[in-house]
């Protein structure tokens, strides 16, 4: 015997009888049958995306809720409060929304809930309808024949405890872009005993805590207006009126006619309607309540939009599920009917939001000065020290200079040492940081050098 033939006599077994099965397929199948034979299934194609609207919604007859919750993530170093503002979104809602992730100085990668879904307050839907428990703004623009009616809303700053935003109905009196503040003389008493004083009248300009338009209600030195400290919206943080971003009061002065009725209700537990069945939404009420009153005011809320939407014989409510969301007080709308799925893998479904850039731009300065507020071994806190200065209002320019494992953080530049001494006892005041003034070369601020080689 050959090599050929001892070759062909040790091949396995398995693979001859593999190919005899392939060969007796072929000669069953014939030619038509491999013409016929089926393509494989391709994977069904993924759903186009959701379409994206970040503050403007189309509203039907039976709208409850607006908007679509959503998530994004951390980039780089940025902050809650730039990705809050990217997405016209308040300090507290967003916190309350994301418990445990710091605002100042999140994970880069850190999973962030966006909470841009809204349900509307229970109140006519005419002119401007402002939710204290909310931190939120709805205008509802005249509708014109044709035109489907439609929600325009932004987060806001309140009155904060001593300075309440007042409840009711009134109206847009007057309009003012570029507006002076006239600052009242309790205002003036208060700043002047913080070592703060304040002039009788504040000019038009980037140091005007009305921002760049006013609105003016009804009520005396009530207003709805812009901020010079954008890092506020959302918050309680003004002496009653209400403060809009820089970016989204502009847009609302110019739609807004005087006349225009403005009601401010306070509604912390709202129920509605949406694509997931019932959902309760719930808010930090701004006057405490007890929890006998809270469990009542769900139960009211539940009730009225049951009622709202003829659901008394449909809608199977789990009211424990119901009371336990109204206790944490998210504040974005959660299921809460018995067929409710469970909260986490809910949430961890929701779809990514696209990427926006924030309106933040942290401030440049120019000069030689700076206030030097000390070296960090920590990164993280001089990473928040950098971020709490650059988001005051007005924004103050700051860096981060590491070097020798420690980070330096530096205010400034400033053109001269008065300057720099004054940016000092600002920042002492409004952050409890103490600092002094230096003198350092321009390469800090360009990066020129390495940062060890530069610093004293």
């Amino acid at each position: 015997m050959n090599r050929t033939d001892t070759h062909r006599t040790a091949r396995p077994a398995h693979l001859l009888r593999l190919a005899g099965a392939a060969l007796l397929l072929i000669a069953l199948s014939g030619c038509a049958g491999w013409g016929a034979r089926e393509r494989p299934q391709l994977a069904p194609a993924p759903p186009p995306p959701e379409p994206f609207a970040l503050n403007s919604f189309e509203l039907q007859d039976d709208t409850d809720v607006v908007g679509r919750l959503r998530h994004t993530t951390v980039q780089g170093e940025e902050t809650l409060l730039d990705i809050a503002r990217a997405y016209d979104l308040g300090y507290d809602e967003i916190l309350a929304a994301n418990p445990g992730v710091d605002p100042w100085t999140p994970a880069s990668g850190q999973r962030v809930l966006l909470p841009t879904a809204h349900v509307l307050p229970d109140a006519p839907r005419e002119g401007i309808v402002i939710n204290l428990a909310a931190r939120r703004l709805y205008y509802y623009p005249p509708r014109h024949d044709g035109e489907p009616a439609r929600v325009v809303t932004h987060p806001i700053g309140i009155g904060r405890e001593g300075w309440a935003t007042p409840l009711g109905r009134t109206k847009v009196a007057k309009k003012h872009a570029a507006p002076a503040w006239t600052v009242p003389a309790s205002i003036r008493r208060e700043h002047a005993a913080k070592g703060d004083p304040l002039p009788a009248v504040v000019p038009p300009g980037p140091d005007n805590p009305l921002g760049s338009h006013a609105l003016r209600l009804g009520w005396s030195s009530i207003l709805i207006h812009g901020t010079s400290k954008p890092a506020g919206i959302g918050m309680r943080v003004s002496h009653g009126c209400m403060q809009l971003y820089p970016e989204d009061i502009a847009p609302l002065f110019e739609a807004v006619p005087v006349g225009t009725p403005v009601t401010v209700v306070d509604q912390p537990y709202l129920a509605g309607v949406g694509t997931d069945g019932l959902l309760l939404e719930a808010h930090e009420p701004v006057k405490p309540m007890s929890g006998t009153r809270r469990e009542a005011a769900v139960t009211r809320a539940i009730e009225a939009a049951i009622a709202r939407h003829r659901l008394q014989d449909s809608a199977l409510v789990d009211l424990d599920l119901a009371q336990a969301h109204a206790g944490r007080h998210a504040g974005y709308p959660l299921p809460i009917e018995a067929s409710a799925p469970a909260q986490d893998a809910w949430l961890a479904a929701l779809p990514a939001a696209p990427p926006l850039p924030t309106p933040h731009v942290a401030p440049v300065g120019q000069g030689e000065w700076y206030v030097d507020l000390g070296r960090f071994k920590s990164e993280n806190n001089a990473r928040r020290l950098v971020a709490m200065l650059t988001h005051q209002g007005p924004p103050i320019p700051a860096l981060r200079v590491p070097g020798e494992g420690q980070h330096r953080v530096l205010a400034g530049p400033y053109p001269s040492k008065a300057l720099a001494s004054a940016a000092a006892r600002r920042i002492e005041r409004d952050l409890d940081e103490t600092g002094r003034p230096i003198h350092l070369a321009p390469a800090v601020a360009s990066n020129a050098a390495p940062p060890s080689a530069m610093l004293p």
